[in-house]
C-alpha cells in the first residue's frame, strides 16, 4: 500500500514507518521540522528512514491547507496514519494557539484530504491524556471523557469527535489511539525519561513532581508502532449491536473506533526513577514538587477493546525498556 505517515521525523512516526517500509509498503513522511525541541533529532530519526528505496520525504505543514490538499491529489494514499501534531501538556498553557493551529486546523485538513481523494483508513493519534479528571482506574474507551484539564487534551478529543462526524457524513473508516506515555529509544528529550537520564548522567537533580506520588502506564514505543500498524490492517466498520438510546462512547453505528493502547501494568514514577538509576548506575538527586497544572495523578489502560479487534497488546516490562533507552541515549550522545 502507499500510505502517509505525519510526523515521521517524531518518535513514534519514525518507528510506525520503520515496520511499514520494513514489510513492503510504501511511505510517504510528512513532518514540518519546528523547533519544538531539538531539529537535529529529528533529523537524525529521518536519516534512518531515507535510505529505504519505499520512502520519501515532504516537509511540510499539516496546518498548510493548500499544501496538503496539493499532497492528497498528488499522490492518492491507500491509508493514512496522522501521528502530527503540538505535543506537550505543560506547554499548551503558555502557546495555546500552537494546538489550535497544528492538532485542530491541521487535522481538519487530514480529514479533508481522506474524505475528498479516497482514502481507505485513517488512522490518528489520540491520548490517554482526554481522561482527563477522571478517577476510575483502570481508563475504559467505554468510559465518558468530558472532563479535559488541559487545552492540549481537549484538541485530543476534539480529533475523536471531528472524526465520528467524518465517519458519519462521509462514510470515512477513522480509528483514534489513545497513547499512554510513551518511552523509549529516539525518545522526546522534553520527556521525563530523557530529562531525567541526561540530569543523572551529569550528576544533575531532577525535578519529581507531585512529590513522587505519580503512577503512569508506561507503554515502549516498539509496541506502540507495532499496535498503530495491526489497527491500520483492520479498517474501523460500524457495530451492528450499537444502541443510540444507550450510547456506549466506544461504539458507533458507522465506521469509527477509538482504542486504548497503554501497558496495562502501570507503575509509580519512585519505581521508574530506580529503574532508571539501576540502568544509569548511579542514585538520582530528586527535588521534589507538587503537581504541575494540566497534568493527572495516574494513568493506567484498560487494552481489552485493542486486544479483542487485533489479537495484540504491550508486553514490553518497563525495566528492559528503561535499559534499552539509556543503552541507545549513551551511544547517541557518545557518553
Amino acid at each position: 500500500m502507499k500510505i502517509l505517515v505525519t510526523g515521521a521525523a517524531g518518535f513514534i512516526g519514525m518507528h510506525v514507518s520503520q515496520l511499514l517500509l520494513a514489510r513492503g509498503d510504501q511511505v510517504v513522511g510528512v513532518d514540518n521540522l519546528n523547533d519544538y525541541y531539538d531539529p537535529r533529532l529529528k533529523h537524525a530519526r529521518l536519516a534512518r528512514l531515507q535510505p529505504h528505496a519505499g520512502f520519501r520525504f515532504e516537509k511540510l505543514d499539516v496546518a498548510d491547507r493548500d499544501g496538503m490538499d496539493r499532497l492528497f491529489r498528488a499522490e492518492r494514499f491507500d491509508r493514512v496514519v496522522h501521528l502530527a501534531a503540538q505535543a506537550g501538556v505543560r506547554y499548551s498553557l503558555v502557546n495555546p494557539q500552537a494546538y489550535i493551529d497544528s492538532n485542530v486546523v491541521g487535522f481538519t485538513n487530514i480529514l479533508e484530504g481522506c474524505r475528498h481523494h479516497g482514502v481507505q483508513h485513517l488512522v490518528y493519534a489520540s491520548s490517554s491524556s482526554v481522561y482527563g479528571g477522571n478517577t476510575a482506574m483502570p481508563f475504559s474507551e467505554h468510559h465518558n471523557i468530558d472532563h479535559p484539564v488541559s487545552l492540549y487534551a481537549a484538541t485530543k478529543k476534539a480529533n475523536e469527535l471531528m472524526a465520528h462526524t467524518y465517519s458519519h457524513l462521509f462514510g470515512l473508516p477513522t480509528t483514534g489511539l489513545r497513547f499512554f506515555t510513551v518511552y523509549g529509544p529516539w525518545g522526546r528529550p522534553d520527556m521525563a525519561l530523557f530529562l531525567f537520564t541526561k540530569a543523572m548522567l551529569a550528576g544533575e537533580p531532577i525535578k519529581v513532581f507531585n512529590h513522587g506520588k505519580m503512577v503512569r502506564d508506561f507503554t515502549y514505543v516498539d509496541d506502540i508502532a507495532e499496535g498503530v500498524v495491526r489497527v491500520l490492517d483492520r479498517v474501523a466498520t460500524p457495530d451492528p449491536a450499537f444502541d443510540a438510546a444507550a450510547p456506549d462512547p466506544a461504539r458507533s453505528n458507522v465506521p469509527y473506533r477509538v482504542f486504548n493502547i497503554g501497558n496495562n501494568a502501570p507503575v509509580t514514577l519512585m519505581e521508574f526513577i530506580e529503574a532508571i538509576e539501576a540502568a544509569v548506575g548511579r542514585p538520582a538527586l530528586k527535588e521534589f514538587l507538587p503537581l504541575q497544572d494540566g497534568d493527572v495523578p495516574a494513568t493506567y489502560a484498560d487494552v481489552s477493546e485493542l486486544e479483542a479487534w487485533t489479537g495484540f497488546r504491550p508486553r514490553m516490562p518497563v525495566p528492559e525498556g528503561i535499559g534499552r533507552f539509556v543503552a541507545w541515549y549513551r551511544d547517541y550522545f557518545k557518553q
